[in-house]
């Protein structure tokens, strides 16, 4: 494949299908002043709400709501044109411990380090898939592990919610955040031993690590989580309590310990928290997280050796419901998309302060809920 142009920056965009958008779409990202190209749609698909690509980016995965948990894309990007291609899933439509053929889509995806194995948190029916994945990508049916229990609120926890799978930096661990448990879950990923010849790589498995994992606030809620620049600490951020919780973290057993909880909000507001994502600057000096009721960005200042968070600003993020944001490879911006405004904004970033500073610069695009960049 060939590379973009060093000038800009290639983005690709996750939807829901409504409102008038359509799938998956791309933009172009300038690298020098920030502005957005016109939006382009590369694949219509249900629900595309969660991107990601594969280690070597010849693959993209989103949502898709079936068994199979998630649909491949080949990818395809010259200077002047990118496409998705989309790719098969097994014909093995019956697997004993799949859900019923009417499952509903996860909430989150994730590539180990091998591309061998697709991660799935499926969030409304409760479990984690390892689904494994073909030398062309190709999907076949997925293991899952299921969560039970259910948390303090009612309403939103009355059972097992994973929201989140974050693959460790070693390849190790997966760490799955369940908002419906207010429980981090520190899974061991175990890959399997491939004999010469193999065609097809079998996904690695998921067991209880020795750590198990680690609890939060009731009623608080795990969302996403990330992992510092030197993996010696880790940050996930709460839906339901608007804080971002800091751990520090063993390599050697994926354990968790509670560090510090920071809240992502004014102390004044009083409505209803919604966190949604959690980025950490290229440079790893800088945490961003967005409020979705709050329509904000909240920067951090992330300090080298304890891990600890200081509060810098909560900026306007320009739209409305903030649900997911994402940094350039470089550092330089930061792009929002908005789940009930039909606009991406851009953002400055102070590589030396991890401020923000708005432009002028939008894109129109539908019910935008996820920002992956590709370059």
């Amino acid at each position: 494949m060939s590379s973009t142009t060093p000038s800009s920056q290639l983005i690709f965009l996750g939807t829901y299908t409504k409102k008038g958008s359509r799938g998956i779409y791309t933009v172009r990202l300038d690298a020098a002043s920030g502005a957005l190209s016109a939006p382009t749609l590369v694949a219509e698909t249900p629900d595309p709400a969660w991107l990601t690509l594969s280690p070597d980016k010849k693959f993209l995965y989103a949502l898709y709501p079936s068994t199979s948990q998630a649909i491949g894309y080949a990818v395809t990007v010259t200077p002047e044109h990118t496409s998705l291609t989309p790719l098969a899933i097994s014909a093995s439509s019956h697997v004993p411990t799949a859900p019923a053929p009417a499952a509903q889509p996860p909430s989150h995806l994730a590539v180990d380090a091998t591309g061998r194995t697709l991660l799935a948190a499926n969030y409304r029916d409760g479990f984690v898939a390892a689904i494994p994945l073909g030398p062309d990508g190709t999907l076949s049916p997925p293991t899952l592990t299921r969560h039970s229990g259910q948390g303090t609120d009612p309403q939103r926890q009355n059972s097992p919610h994973p929201h989140s799978v974050t693959v460790s930096p070693d390849n190790r661990f997966v760490i799955v955040c369940d908002l419906g448990l207010d429980r981090i879950f520190s899974y061991a990923l175990t890959s399997p031993n491939l004999g010469e010849g193999a065609l097809h790589s079998p996904a690695a498995t998921l067991t209880p690590g020795v750590a198990p994992g680690v609890a939060t606030a009731p009623g608080s809620g795990p969302r996403h989580f990330k992992f510092s620049a030197d993996g010696r600490h880790a940050y996930a951020n709460t839906e339901m309590g608007g804080t971002i919780e800091a751990f520090t973290y063993h390599a050697p057993t994926g354990a968790l310990t509670p560090l510090q909880s920071i809240s992502s909000l004014p102390a004044d507001f009083t409505a209803l928290k919604s966190g949604a994502e959690i980025r950490i600057h290229p440079n790893g000096r800088f945490l961003y997280s967005s409020n979705r009721n709050h329509d904000s960005l909240a920067v951090f200042a992330l300090a080298t050796g304890t891990g600890l968070l200081t509060s810098v600003e909560i900026v306007s993020c320009g739209g409305k419901t903030p649900r997911n944001f994402a940094l350039s490879p470089d550092g330089s911006w930061l792009v929002c998309a908005h789940q009930d405004s039909p606009d991406l904004t851009v953002f400055r970033v102070d590589a030396s302060t991890g401020r923000l500073t708005p432009t002028e610069h939008r894109a129109p695009v539908s019910m935008c809920v996820c920002v992956l960049f590709y370059d």
